[in-house]
């Protein structure tokens, strides 16, 4: 069905954009902030925040705009009709009591990985990681098995849109060096993050497959840093990860 400019809705399509403008790193915004990260004009973005604030889906204290709770409707609905988070819940809750660590599904929206799925031991964050919640894909463990699904040119698109912000001091930014880590993570089957995210963080991942072989999502097993090496940390956890995967692959989607 070919889609015709006249049937667009125009206001709703500003009002998504800065719905999408607020982040981790940017929960609260003035009008002047939304203008930016959005590119409309200041105007158009104030009556965009007005109205979601009017509607109950941001809180406006004067000066700043913040999202609030009203708006996981949005993505709650969503979630819920997606077959992949109740397929792969009670294989996370499984795997994560077996190995004592925290366990996430993910899957790939552009240069993010949005989380569907979520059996948490310990909290190894700063900030609660749940399912609807959002990390950048050039840092993240999920996020790179998810790019190396991708083909080359495809990657390297969404690389260079990301902001690739230098997390830590460990995390790696340069496009060359990320296209020859996400290759690198290809060619073995896993990823595995040294505190590239946050410090004191590691994460390792395997990519979800179809009974077509084609990759659908993430999985991850995230723990806190100590004084062994990732080869340790690599050769207790990918086996699970793995085992994980085998038994879910003639169910997904």
């Amino acid at each position: 069905m070919e889609i015709k400019e006249r049937d667009l809705m125009g206001g709703l399509a500003k009002g998504l954009k800065v719905i999408e403008a607020f982040s981790l790193e940017k929960p609260r915004l003035s009008i002047s902030d939304a203008s930016a990260v959005t590119g409309l004009d200041r105007a158009t973005a104030r009556r965009c925040l007005l109205t979601l604030s009017a509607a109950g889906y941001a809180a406006y204290d004067g000066k700043f705009f913040s999202l609030t709770p009203r708006v996981l409707r949005l993505g709650t609905g969503c979630l819920a009709t997606m077959p992949l988070p109740r397929i792969v819940q009670p294989f996370l809750d499984q795997l994560s009591e077996s190995i004592d660590q925290s366990s996430s599904v993910s899957i790939l929206d552009e240069t993010e990985i949005v989380y569907v799925a979520r059996a948490a031991q310990r909290r190894v964050m700063s900030i609660s990681l749940m399912p609807g919640s959002r990390l950048p894909a050039y840092c993240t463990s999920m996020g790179r098995v998810l790019l190396a699904a991708l083909p080359d040119n495809e990657t390297r698109r969404l690389l260079e849109a990301s902001p690739r912000t230098q997390r830590t001091e460990r995390t790696i930014t340069d496009i060359s060096a990320l296209m020859a880590e996400i290759v690198a993570t290809r060619e073995r089957g896993y990823a595995s993050i040294d505190q590239e995210v946050e410090l004191g963080l590691r994460s390792v991942a395997v990519p979800l497959l179809n009974s077509r072989g084609r990759t659908v999502a993430a999985l991850n097993v995230g723990l806190a840093a100590t004084a062994e090496g990732m080869e340790t940390v690599i050769s207790r956890y990918i086996p699970s990860l793995l085992s994980a995967r085998e038994e879910l692959k003639g169910m997904l989607p």
